[in-house]
């Protein structure tokens, strides 16, 4: 994503939500749409959906909406959709063998690369057409595959020494599936996904739903 815009992280999490309803409207043949239609699909209020256009200027008219092929063009490059990203996958138990099997299929600029997990053999393995090392060779195939950042699934105790060694060869982004909170550089950027939270969450809602 451009860096020039400073835009809240909630905002910025819906951004490729929108881009993906906007490619299904586009396939559908439709050129206009209005907040509140782009609400009905997504699930988002529209007025969120308009602060968070707001903050990349005027995208719509007023009592015309937005054209759907004009906001597909402004997303796709705000999110650098032609630029593809190479990911690897850090822990190859149960979730992740869920992720080499799903490989972001829909996500044609996103796939992961290259895996390792501590049961993989030095000279690697192949799963679902993916190498996979052990991670004494972190350092050495990171980069042998170019990825840019990766998704880390690994057990509590490992994580913090993973990510530390992802820092260490100048990783971007992790996107962090452990419970664990992690410590990473400045230059580095986090995005945490405890599914045991968002469940406890989701429980604590339909639970008081009145």
């Amino acid at each position: 994503m451009k860096n020039e815009l400073k835009i809240p992280q909630a905002t910025t999490k819906r951004l490729p939500l929108y881009y993906r309803f906007l490619q299904n409207f586009a396939n559908e043949g439709k050129r206009r749409i209005s907040s509140q239609e782009l609400s009905e699909a997504i699930k988002i209020d529209s007025a969120t959906i308009r602060r968070d256009f707001s903050y990349f200027g005027a995208l719509g008219k007023k009592g015309y909406g937005y054209d759907v092929l004009y906001l597909l063009e402004f997303f796709r490059q705000t999110l650098d959709q032609d630029e593809g990203a190479n990911v690897a996958l850090i822990g190859v138990g149960n979730l992740g063998n869920a992720f080499l099997k799903y490989n972001f299929q829909k996500t044609h600029n996103t796939r992961i690369v290259v895996a390792f997990d501590s049961k993989a053999p030095q000279e690697g393995m192949v799963i679902n057409d993916i190498p996979v090392y052990h991670p004494d060779r972190l350092e050495e195939m990171y980069h042998e595959y170019n990825a840019e950042l990766a998704i880390l699934t690994v057990s509590t105790r490992s994580a913090q020494m993973m990510t530390d060694r992802l820092a260490a060869i100048n990783a971007k982004g992790i996107l962090n599936f452990t419970p664990v909170r992690l410590n990473v550089p400045d230059s580095m950027k986090l995005m945490n996904i405890d599914l045991s939270v968002e469940l406890e969450a989701l429980i604590y809602l339909i639970r008081n739903r009145d």
